[in-house]
Order: C-alpha cells, then structure tokens, then sequence
C-alpha cells in the first residue's frame, strides 16, 4: 500500500481493510509518518549545512579559522548521528504499519464475513449420479494402485503421498492437456477476443516457465504472504529462504525492479512447480488422501498487465479455467468471494469447485485473483506508458491445475461400476488408454 495513498484517503483505506476482517489504525500509520518526516526533514538540513561546511573547509586558507569550521563539522556529524538511529526506528516501523495495510477490495465485490457468504455465480454440467454403488476417490485409487498415502506416511509422514501408474500418468496428461489450451494462440484468441475485442494483443498465448521452488523473505512479503498466514508458510532458517505455496509466489518476483515497455504487455507465463503448505489448520476427513497434503504439484497462469486491462485480464484467466474444466467434462460452479474472504493481496476473487460425488458437495479446484498494483509497487514492476510516464502494473494469478484436486475430481466423475476409472477423452491421447483399469 502507498503512503501517500493512506495519507489521503485514511478512512478509505480503514473501511476497505475492515471488510477483510483486518483493523488499520490509519491515525496509528499517519502520527509515526509524521514524526519520521519530520525527522527526516530535520537529518536532511543538517547533512545540507554538513556540504556546506564541507565545502567551506576545501576552500579556506586560514588555519585557525579552517580549524573552528571543522569543530562545526564535528558536532553536526554528531548531531547528525544521534537522530539516525531513531529515524532508522522511526522508518522501519511505519513501512511494519502500512506493510500490513491489504490491498483493499474492488468497491462492486460483495462485502461478507467469510467463505459462508461467497455466491455462486453460475452452474455448470449436471451433478454425476451413478446407477450403481459409488466410493469416493481414495477406495478407489487404493484398488487401482495409482495412489498410496501409508507407503508416503511411512516415508514422510502425514499428509503426503505417491501418484503411480495410472495417478502419475493423469499428472502429466494433464500437464499436457492445459498446455495445449494455454500455449495455443488460436485458443488464448479466441476468449480474447470475447472479452477485450479484436485487438490482437490480447490473443498472445502464456510461456511455459518451471521456476525456483525455493526464494528469499524479501520476495514472499513482497508479494503478501507473510503478514498474515504465515503459519502456512514452510521456512528453511539455516538458508533463509522460504518454500512456496504456489508458484505465482516465485513467478511475480522474477521481474522486481523491471520497467516494461507497453506494447509489450499483457505478459503472461503458465508455471510448473510443486507447491508446498502446513495446512495448520486442516483436520479431519480432509487430511486424508491427497486433498489437503503438504506437497502437491500445480499449474498456475500469471499475467503482467496495463491496470486498465485487468479487469478483463481477470475475466481471461477464469474463461480459460472455464475451458480447461468443460474439456474434461466435470461438472463446476464459479465462485464470486466475498470480502472476508479474500487474502491481504486480492482486490477480487474468483473460485471453481468440482463435483464431488461421494461428498455430495462441490470442492475448490481453482481460483483467479487480481491482486492490482499490490504486488508490483512492492515488487517495484512498472512500464512505460505511450507518453513515456511511468505507472505500475497489475499482477494476476489463476489456477490451471491442482493436480491432486483435478485427479480426484476426474476419479469421483468418471468411476465405473468394475472399479476402473474412465479417462476423459481430452486425455487419452497422452495416456494412450481410455480407462485405467486393476492390473
């Protein structure tokens, strides 16, 4: 969050906060940048009449009078130290205030308490039923032996586990299947075209990246993960360095204090990596299986945008996980999420959750964020616009991938009555097999 944007619009940037569910004392943040300019304004006229003196001593010939100005020059240094150490104090602590400012909601998102106010903005395929004796996801992959959790428990411990045969395969044909959506120009055009009009650059496709799955403090606070939900967070203290959660944490920072140009924008990469998260705070059914495990592999678009783009950049990455999930044919409904239950770098929000069967309820499989200048004033990303000034870009992020959730979803919707798992079509080609069948 800006300063100056705090200084003018404190109760803005108070009533946006609160309906996160976050309190922003602004007078708190206002009183300490007060102080500390005040401060400042006091260390720069001292370092002014420091060069001053400076130079007065270069030129003077005299010795005692050289001598009486360089008494002066040694007490305004002292002077001058005796207020850094409070003015560093003074600093550090109002960039901990407005670090914790988060980036405040879009005026039309739907202000709600938590994930129990979210709406849902459409329904898409008919909910699965089966004409036979259904079991969820787990009974079957055990039977199939493309999942095993108690080999991954005695290896790792809880809440990990192995994808094999079929389960690995399904891994990368899907890998396969969102790059031929996301890398393909005539696809990527065609919704592009829907949302922004015939412009063509908006049609250009996303570029494949496998980033660094380990990065530095600095750069998970940059992008908002570290002020709150920190507890999700794995650490590594002797490196210092941070695992990520998802990818976009390491793919944002790829272009800290770059200056685009804006033709060159959108820009728009789809990255590859495993993600990994404590989950602190699940319990119960959940941490069983592969839905809430410490370490999963994950596709994840990101774009670099003008700001006045998006919103429809927004409208772009939900559309092409719209596409990915009516490829496969497993029923979703869109998520619209509300206010308290969007994260510190969301301005806007969307969920798709697939049909699960055996739990008779949709589950989250994707979501797609627009996060604004957020991320990028912290990051320091900006372009150059057509009359040369200097702005910020939007950051965007969006799921094409939760590989363990878009497995179980594609288990729960295409089990068969034999126990085997047909595949859908779009992923037979790379699996070479319609279905995956007992041994």
């Amino acid at each position: 969050m800006n300063i100056n944007f705090i200084r003018e619009h404190p109760r803005e940037v108070e009533e946006g906060a609160a309906k996160k569910n976050i309190r922003i004392d602004t007078e708190k943040i206002l009183k300490n940048d007060k102080r500390y300019r005040s401060l400042l304004q006091e260390v720069e006229k001292l370092r002014a009449e420091q060069n001053a003196l400076n130079a007065d001593v270069a030129r003077q010939s005299d010795a005692a009078q050289k001598k009486e100005l360089i008494a002066q020059l040694s007490r305004l240094k002292e002077d001058i130290k005796k207020r850094e150490p409070e003015m560093e104090k003074l600093r550090g602590e109002l960039d901990r205030l407005v670090a914790e400012v988060p980036n405040l909601p879009f005026p039309h998102v739907s202000v709600g308490k938590d994930d129990t106010e979210n709406k849902v903005l459409r329904t898409v395929g008919q909910k699965t039923v089966f004409d036979f004796a259904s079991r969820d996801y787990m009974a079957i992959a055990e039977a199939l032996d493309i999942i095993d959790t108690e080999r991954a428990a005695k290896v790792s411990g809880s809440r990990f586990g192995y994808l094999k045969n079929g389960g690995a395969l399904l891994e990368i044909a899907l890998i396969n299947y969102v790059y031929s959506i996301v890398l393909d120009e005539g696809r990527v055009g065609r919704l592009a075209r829907k949302i922004y009009g015939g412009d063509p650059r908006y049609a250009q496709p996303f570029a494949p990246i496998i980033p660094p799955v380990l990065i530095k403090p600095a750069m998970m606070a940059a992008m908002g993960y570290t002020e709150r939900g920190g507890d999700e967070i794995y650490y590594i203290p002797t490196d210092d360095l941070y695992l990520v959660g998802t990818c976009e944490q390491s793919i944002g920072p790829m272009h800290q204090g770059e200056i685009f140009d804006e033709h060159d924008l959108p820009i728009r990469y789809i990255g590859f990596s495993s993600s990994f998260r404590r989950e602190a705070g699940s319990y119960g059914k959940d941490t069983k299986g592969i839905l809430r495990v410490h370490q999963f592999d994950k596709l994840e678009m990101f774009s670099f945008c003008r700001p006045e783009d998006s919103v429809k950049e927004h409208q772009l990455l939900l559309a092409l996980e719209e596409e990915i999930m009516q490829g496969l044919g497993i029923p979703y409904q869109v998520i619209d999420i509300c206010s308290g239950d969007l994260g510190d770098s969301a301005a806007q929000k969307y969920d798709i959750e697939a049909w699960v069967p055996s739990e008779n309820k949709y589950r989250e499989t994707h979501s797609t964020s627009n996060t604004t200048d957020f991320q990028s004033e912290r990051l320091r990303i900006k372009y150059h616009d057509r009359t040369g000034k200097t702005e910020l870009v939007h950051m965007l992020n969006g799921t094409a991938s939760a590989m363990g959730r878009m497995i179980i979803a594609i288990i729960e919707n295409f089990q068969q009555a034999d126990g085997s798992v047909r595949i859908p079509e779009v992923l037979q080609a790379t699996m070479r097999k319609k279905e995956i069948t007992k041994k």
